[in-house]
């Protein structure tokens, strides 16, 4: 990859079995990109590719289930492709689950230190940022409260703050936020703006049309599992609301 691009996705496909108890085959590691689809097992991703470059706000669109979330975890490296590569050569800050790396029966306090340790803080950076999470989820009543007893808003409130607060170069942000409330959610988008102004590299997934033009200048429009279009944002915007607008 050259030095500006920091993304690159090349003919990049996932596939999932619709029948948990089949097994994959020794021959089916070695299958090339030829082999026929069996009837139970069906591709979320397939032939996509794409470069992203540093500083860019991507907006990916797509109906549900159309492979949008799992784009995000292959960049996020949680899930591997099965075909094709994909290679992310910075840091990767993921807000894509809420549950991702909390623990139940831990505190909100002992669960901050967990979920930002796994994401390569070191305890004297937890230590120094500790109380600008606390104040930014709003949760300072709670921070001793085991973390099964918060509700889904205030679990994205402490997810988001402390992911945040991470220096990785790029961010993936999926619908998660749209289970807190609206002014909440207009806080963790300023500090989206605020990270953006600072060169952070954004992948946004949103069926919000207004929420992906305030940050997105480029858009990714995912459908049955596949790169329809690579674009200025307002231009893949009109395409899926041309395919899919009146539905």
């Amino acid at each position: 990859m050259t030095d500006d691009c920091v993304i690159r996705v090349e003919d990049a496909g996932i596939r999932f079995r619709l029948n948990r108890r089949s097994r994959r085959s020794f021959k089916d590691l070695f299958a090339g990109r030829k082999r026929r689809a069996r009837a139970d097992e069906f591709w979320a991703l397939r032939n996509v590719s794409f470069d992203v470059t540093a500083g860019e706000a991507i907006g990916v669109v797509g109906r549900n289930g159309q492979g949008k979330s799992t784009l995000l975890k292959l960049v996020a490296e949680v899930m591997l492709a099965d075909e094709g590569t994909v290679h992310v050569g910075q840091g990767v800050a993921p807000l894509i689950e809420i549950t991702g790396g909390f623990v139940d029966d831990l505190s909100v306090r002992d669960n901050v230190y967990l979920t930002a340790g796994l994401h390569g803080m070191t305890k004297s950076e937890i230590n120094e940022r500790f109380d600008e999470i606390i104040d930014f989820a709003e949760i300072k009543r709670f921070i001793d409260t085991p973390y099964k007893h918060l509700s889904s808003g205030m679990r994205v409130r402490i997810a988001f703050a402390v992911i945040s607060r991470l220096e990785e170069p790029i961010i993936l942000v999926d619908e998660v936020l749209a289970v807190g409330d609206k002014a909440f959610r207009e806080k963790c988008y300023r500090r989206i703006e605020e990270l953006l102004k600072g060169g952070r590299t954004l992948f946004f997934v949103s069926h919000n049309e207004r929420d992906l033009r305030r940050f997105c200048t480029r858009g990714l429009y995912l459908d049955k599992g596949e790169l329809v279009l690579d674009g200025p944002i307002n231009d893949v915007l009109a395409r899926y609301n041309e395919d899919y607008g009146s539905q």
